[in-house]
């Protein structure tokens, strides 16, 4: 099944393909590239990755499986990151985004992990922001969201303070509403404003604690669950 990704009108599978993963050792190259076809062959159409994901090669084999036409067939999504959220360095991370994914423009490129009280401000006032538009200026990029795992209340900041966003991704999970919850808080905002929701953590951080270690839920439980909201 597909959904509409919030107001960029893009069609993408409800699932998406976690690029962390396709980098990891367990894996070989052709496994993982492998895996990446596979899932592309039967109707997913939605790959997200980051720069940071195993120091670059989750980047670099998703750039191989998108070679001999794969990449016309995918909405592909990536991610900046750096500890000072300096504007230099989110313009040397997209430009090694593109060498590495074997493109010349990534579908949703994200501010990576918003977790801390300073880093809304600090995208805000180091130039960030001046990178992501020149790049979409440019046409390296189409859209441009951020994410973040833990804090509901930076999420609301990074809405508030403006910037016209496309997309944002947060955690979806059944004890999400327990806690400090982004179904409450986030979700009613996100879907005011017609952005596109990712949801991450489904099935209970990484890896998925409430079906392998808590016992409390089952994986498919999990997923119907996300799936549902």
């Amino acid at each position: 099944p597909y959904r509409v990704l919030g107001k960029t009108n893009e069609r993408v599978s409800l699932l998406c393909l976690g690029g962390a993963h396709m980098g990891r050792t367990s894996l070989t190259e052709d496994e993982a590239i492998a895996l990446q076809r596979t899932a592309i062959d039967e109707g997913v159409n939605f790959l997200d990755n980051a720069f940071v994901y195993n120091s670059g090669r989750s980047e670099e084999l998703m750039g191989k499986a998108l070679r001999d036409g794969y990449r016309d067939k995918v909405f592909l999504m990536t991610k900046t990151f750096t500890k000072e959220r300096d504007s230099a360095g989110a313009q040397e991370q997209l430009e090694e985004s593109l060498r590495r994914l074997q493109t010349d423009c990534i579908d949703l490129w994200q501010v990576h992990q918003v977790m801390e009280p300073h880093e809304p401000q600090w995208i805000y006032e180091r130039g960030i922001l001046d990178v992501m538009t020149k790049a979409r200026d440019e046409g390296k990029v189409r859209y441009l969201g951020f994410t973040g795992h833990s804090r509901p209340e930076f999420h609301i900041e990074m809405i508030e303070r403006g910037f016209d966003w496309d997309t944002l991704q947060m955690p979806v999970n059944a004890v999400d509403h327990h806690w400090t919850s982004f179904q409450k808080s986030v979700l009613p905002e996100a879907l005011e404003r017609n952005l596109g929701v990712i949801a991450m953590k489904s099935l209970g951080g990484s890896p998925g604690q409430f079906v392998n270690r808590a016992n409390i839920l089952t994986a498919r439980e999990c997923m119907h669950y996300a799936m549902n909201m």
